[in-house]
């Protein structure tokens, strides 16, 4: 028996549309090969995941290197170098205040983990949340999700979350347009609490920019009218960073980009590129809201994870691999929007470095969602040689974030790949 047919046989999941019809047996910075010997240029990265590239050597040694030392003792038992060693680079390269580190296996338990704390420390119960938002799968998390696709079948949720419309320009839910608005729907987050909520709001939460929502990224002076709204009652900022965060956007963290300190950040993901790990930080006195009982992770903190995503944050900086992701973005973008003007089947394109949307449609002007359309590019563009993702409320947003190790000359290929792609359909 194959290893398709013992997926088929022995492997849940039923929980996805399909898996595809690949058997990786192995890859190296921006490639991945099949067990046929066909060699993909991977614009997905396993979600958003291997940042520094599949099989970085320098992860890799770091990671054999602990596993010689040890694996588990559990970090919040005991005190293990690699983990302190995490934490301090984390606060050292973080925006603000941010100090004290709580590492988890997940994004989901980071952020469960991290809206305990907010709970903790403000002494308020409600939270804010993004429509078209994804913070993971736990019921938590489900529960300040706002996307019907990821929530229907779990409930009844958790009470006490307020939905806000996201700053979706290409959709505005406002029917505005940037930036005319005047940063309308970040000033009505003032009518969300007022109307929405009984004023005893923890955090606002927002991934900094949504991945799995279609790749949304809102102007740049959105979140300082939203941490506005936010001082004046009380109300913590809580960016959840685990896609776009470690480079993806170009700049270590997404929130950069905007220049707002936030009380709150969660990762995983590309944290220690491809290692189980996540973590969320926060300033001293929110982090030591916690009482002893109040929250531990038996995993969290794994020492071969933690020394993998401290060689990770190295090469990351020192090969200045950010600032490379931005500059390869901005040549991407440009001739996806090329691309744009001959295809009336692409409506918008937007992003910021290595994460990068494509939003289909059947009719600009009515922007009706094209799904299908979505799912037959992916096909194609796997059958020419390349992974891409697709996402969006709709599924109809080809979603490109490779390894932000990739070659100019390889994302050029790709957009020639897509173009064939469009010209097909």
């Amino acid at each position: 028996m194959d290893t398709i047919e013992k997926y088929k046989k022995y492997v849940n999941t039923s929980f996805v549309k399909s898996v595809e019809p690949i058997v990786v047996t192995s890859a190296s910075g921006s490639k991945v090969v099949g067990e046929d010997g066909k060699v993909y240029t991977d614009l997905f990265a396993g979600i958003s995941v291997v940042n520094a590239g599949h099989n970085n050597p320098e992860v890799a040694a770091a990671a054999k290197a602990q596993i010689d030392k040890l694996v588990h003792c559990c970090s919040y038992v005991y005190h293990v170098p690699p983990v302190a060693d995490l934490a301090e680079k984390l606060a050292e390269v973080t925006p603000g205040r941010l100090q004290k580190t709580f590492f988890g296996n997940g994004g989901a338990e980071a952020n469960e983990g991290a809206m305990r704390m907010a709970k903790q420390f403000t002494k308020k119960q409600e939270f804010i949340a993004l429509q078209g938002s994804f913070h993971g799968r736990s019921l938590a998390t489900l529960s300040i999700t706002g996307n019907k696709e990821r929530k229907k079948g779990g409930g009844p949720y958790l009470s006490g979350v307020a939905f806000h419309p996201a700053a979706y320009c290409y959709r505005c839910p406002y029917s505005m347009n940037y930036p005319s608005c005047d940063m309308y729907c970040a000033k009505m987050l003032e009518k969300t609490i007022q109307y929405d909520t009984s004023d005893n709001v923890a955090a606002f939460i927002a991934e900094t920019i949504m991945g799995e929502g279609g790749i949304i990224m809102p102007p740049k002076e959105y979140y300082k009218e939203v941490k506005k709204v936010l001082d004046q009652h009380g109300i913590l900022l809580f960016l959840d960073e685990v896609q776009c965060g470690f480079g993806r956007s170009g700049k270590m963290f997404s929130i950069e980009h905007y220049d707002v300190e936030p009380d709150i950040m969660t990762f995983a993901k590309g944290i220690a590129d491809g290692f189980p790990l996540s973590a969320f930080i926060a300033r001293p006195e929110i982090a030591d809201s916690f009482h002893p009982g109040d929250h531990l992770s038996t995993f969290g903190g794994n020492p071969v994870s933690c020394a993998a995503g401290l060689a990770n944050i190295k090469y990351l900086l020192r090969e200045k691999i950010p600032e490379k992701a931005l500059a390869k973005g901005e040549r991407v973008l440009s001739e996806l929007r090329e691309l744009q003007k001959k295809y009336p089947l692409i409506g918008d394109v937007r992003g910021s470095g290595l994460m990068i949307g494509i939003e289909l449609v059947t009719d600009r002007i009515a922007k009706t969602p094209a799904p299908a359309e979505a799912g037959k590019i992916r096909a194609m563009m796997r059958e020419k040689g390349f992974l891409i993702g697709v996402g969006g409320t709709f599924g109809n947003v080809l979603r490109w974030q490779p390894p932000l190790v990739i070659s100019s000359e390889e994302l050029s290929a790709a957009v020639v790949a897509l173009a064939e792609c469009l010209k097909a359909l």
